[in-house]
């Protein structure tokens, strides 16, 4: 499958999924007021949908991977995509409540095991020494879809209505669909990661366990800050509301930036990458507290939270790939998507206690005990596989 051109063009198609599926998952946020009112339920219950998405990435990342386990990447992809553009039909057409949480959940089923799958195929696309970009470029299509897709999304359904919003997503999901089955090459049907118990095997190695929770504990500090970004920019920068839209494209490009210098900082060096990144995101929480009192420091403070939180994405999926080379690969990178995911919910349900009892102000100081721990947890894993090494180099 591979073809080590500096951007082989299978990448593209990747990233065309990725900006599909980025846009599904947060364009809600943007139309949740509509989505409530339309199903005559408040919007914290509307708020709902968000959470049941979280849950679908998580359950249905090592499911779908672990069923479709026998399949060629390239087959899996597609009908991942297929999958992504019933559930938005299901969106967009939904009668009840009831029946647009299961389509949302539907649609989350093909988030995790298309990055999983897909970091998978992005690194055999590439020169070895290329495989952490390669994972980048594909996560651009998220990014991507923070500056462009979500605010197009919500613009739309502000116009148009919120259904017209998923009718459009469903759109971008069959022009991925197109692109993939045009431009990712063929790969051999029946690889051997069909075996369930090798691979969980895999997946209860301590490598990949302490892999995992890093993962899961550097995100949830990056959500317990940015689910609570409008009130700390209204309540304690003192902006309007008028002005939090422009600054999370702030964020936005921060976002893509990071995720691009992330890719590269692991491909030379992936140890110091993780650890690199991970201390940047504890000092940007850190600092977030004194700057946010501060206009021009908030500004700063979103770009940079941006930079410093998708910086971390690529090294951590690679450390995590790497850790579970061979049968496994596919489904601990699709665990690690779901590891994200989760940390996306501790973070949020962390900053929202840490609200509620300590005040807004203390947020970001909860925030930055995740990557804390995160560094504590990846040299944890650093030192355990210290004596291993030895004793491999001595032999």
């Amino acid at each position: 499958m591979k073809t080590h051109s500096a951007f082989p063009l299978p990448l593209l198609a990747l990233a065309v999924g990725a900006f599909g599926i980025g846009v599904t998952e947060f364009v809600i946020m943007g139309v949740l007021v509509q989505v409530g009112a339309s199903f005559g339920v408040s919007t914290s219950m509307a708020g709902l949908l968000i959470s049941g998405y979280a849950l679908g990435v998580v359950v249905g990342a090592p499911v779908l991977t672990i069923l479709t386990g026998r399949w060629s990447h390239k087959r899996v992809l597609l009908a991942l995509m297929a999958i992504f553009v019933i559930g938005n039909i299901g969106c967009a057409i939904a009668p009840t409540y009831g029946l647009m949480m299961l389509a949302r959940i539907i649609t989350a089923f093909a988030h995790g095991t298309f990055f999983g799958v897909g970091s998978v195929v992005a690194t055999q696309l590439v020169a070895p020494n290329r495989r952490a970009s390669a994972i980048a470029i594909m996560f651009t299509g998220l990014t991507v879809a923070n500056i462009l897709g979500v605010p197009f999304g919500t613009w739309i359904g502000q116009l148009a209505g919120w259904r017209v919003t998923f009718w459009i997503v469903a759109a971008i999901g069959l022009l991925a669909f197109g692109v993939i089955a045009w431009l990712v090459p063929r790969d051999a049907e029946g690889r051997p990661s069909s075996d369930l118990a090798a691979d969980l095997r895999v997946i209860a190695k301590p490598a990949v366990l302490l892999g995992l929770a890093t993962t899961t504990l550097g995100y949830a500090g990056v959500f317990a800050v940015f689910t609570y970004i409008a009130p700390l920019l209204t309540r304690v920068s003192g902006f309007g509301e008028a002005a939090i839209s422009p600054i999370l494209l702030l964020f936005g490009l921060g976002l893509v930036l990071g995720n691009l210098a992330g890719g590269r900082l692991a491909d030379k060096a992936l140890m110091p990458a993780i650890f690199g990144t991970l201390a940047l995101l504890l000092v940007t929480l850190v600092a977030s507290g004194p700057l946010l009192a501060f206009k021009t420091g908030a500004i700063l403070t979103v770009a940079a939270l941006g930079f410093a939180a998708f910086a971390t994405v690529a090294p951590l999926q690679s450390w995590v790939m790497r850790n579970a080379q061979g049968a496994g690969e596919s489904l601990a990178s699709s665990f690690n998507i779901g590891a994200f995911n989760l940390g996306n919910a501790i973070g949020a349900w962390a900053g929202g206690v840490a609200l509620d009892r300590l005040g807004l102000g203390s947020v970001t100081w909860v925030a930055a005990l995740f990557p804390l721990a995160a560094l504590a947890v990846a040299a944890a894993a650093c030192l355990r596989a210290t004596p291993r090494h030895h004793l491999q180099t001595r032999s």
